[in-house]
């Protein structure tokens, strides 16, 4: 495990980022729900304040995601990730690393597409307007009912991308039992193993003269 653990800087924004998606994906789930049965009542218990709330909290968590899937973006372009592990083959590596990417393209595009579907219409964000950030497009009808379009679409991918990422760590850590979990974890503190000392001259395994 010595050198392929990820920095702490790295582990703290990809388990934030993991904790907003947990929230992320339910509570949107939730608030369209009612709107595609077209009644409410069908759903005990979901009255139409609690789907209000609902959108007040993806917006703003939406919001919070693209910032910090921003700053994760920028901590890994100046922040060089560990290598991987010897047990992946090369065609693993490949397509971990390009899995990788797409995870931050289509965060970016969900959480963007989310905003402009948003703004576009003229609705609020009100945790933005709290925080005093002003609207950054104007109000456009067209483009945001064309980006909720790729929003929902955008979403049902990076779920499923997500999935299959989490497969496949289960599987190195249960499975081949090669220590890829460790690499994120724990999400903050936890110094990286630190490499044993070379073995003294004299004893066994120590380098010949």
């Amino acid at each position: 495990m010595s050198g392929t653990r990820y920095d702490a800087g790295a582990r703290f924004l990809h388990w934030l980022i993991v904790l907003l998606f947990l929230a992320q994906v339910p509570a949107g789930l939730m608030m369209v729900v009612p709107a595609v049965i077209g009644d409410f009542p069908v759903l005990p218990g979901v009255e139409q304040s609690t789907i209000d709330a609902l959108y007040i909290f993806h917006k703003g968590m939406g919001a919070i995601l693209l910032v910090v899937v921003l700053a994760r973006l920028l901590w890994r372009l100046t922040h060089r990730p560990p290598p991987y592990l010897d047990t992946m083959s090369a065609f693993e590596k490949r397509m971990a690393a390009r899995a990788h990417a797409f995870l931050y393209v289509l965060m970016v595009v969900a959480a963007v597409t989310g905003y402009v579907h948003v703004i576009g219409l003229g609705f609020p964000i009100e945790l933005l307007d709290a925080l005093g950030v002003p609207p950054l497009i104007p109000r456009m009808e067209g483009i945001a009912v064309i980006s909720s379009f790729v929003h929902r679409f955008t979403v049902f991918i990076l779920a499923a991308v997500v999935g299959v990422h989490v497969a496949e760590v289960l599987r190195h850590h249960f499975v081949l039992k090669d220590g890829v979990l460790g690499r994120m974890w724990p999400p903050f503190g936890g110094a990286a193993p630190v490499a044993p000392p070379p073995p003294r001259e004299g004893t066994v395994g120590a380098p010949p003269r």
